[in-house]
């Protein structure tokens, strides 16, 4: 009996780590759950990019469907994701709203100056600490706002014309649809 057990045992904990490896292949990478969604957005009172002696907030987002996008002048990934968000701003659907994390001010100035700039307004958050309380991993990411300010989907990666066609879309229209 001993002897079966002895071979039976790293079996069951080979087979069950397969299983857990299997089902890890199957996960959505740019899905991760965010104990933020379906409440209101944190609070934050950040110099705009723009001016620092201007300041945005949390408030920005009350009354209407919009997007705060995180992003960085340095990060690649935010660099390829920019003309995708040029041509939905350049669609008038929703306000889109910059998060620039942990960026040399000039830096992302030259660069909206040189690609355009997509934005309603940027918050600028050179410490990243506004960024963490909204639970960002990394740059891109973007959250999808209700009418009431109320943190609906969060988009990790990049925004792709496919993307923003066949999720974001119909969650745009399903929330301006909602009653106030």
């Amino acid at each position: 009996m001993w002897h079966y057990l002895r071979f039976a045992l790293p079996a069951l904990v080979l087979i069950a780590m397969v299983a857990l490896f299997a089902r890890g292949l199957f996960l959505d990478p740019t899905t991760v759950p965010s104990p933020l969604i379906g409440k209101a957005s944190p609070a934050f009172s950040l110099p705009t990019l723009a001016d620092a002696r201007q300041t945005i907030t949390q408030a920005e987002f009350q009354g209407k469907v919009s997007l705060l996008n995180v992003w960085g002048s340095w990060c690649v990934a935010c660099r390829d994701e920019h003309p995708v968000l040029m041509q939905f701003a350049a669609e008038h659907v929703i306000p889109i709203y910059g998060l620039d994390y942990k960026d040399d001010r000039q830096a992302a100035q030259d660069m909206l100056a040189k690609q355009g700039d997509p934005y309603t307004a940027i918050a600028y958050d050179q410490s990243g600490d506004v960024a963490i309380n909204w639970g960002v991993y990394g740059a891109p990411e973007t959250f999808l706002l209700d009418k009431q300010g109320v943190i609906r989907k969060k988009y990790i990666g990049p925004l792709t014309p496919s993307l923003i066609r066949d999720d974001l879309m119909p969650r745009i229209h399903a929330l301006e649809a909602e009653r106030p």
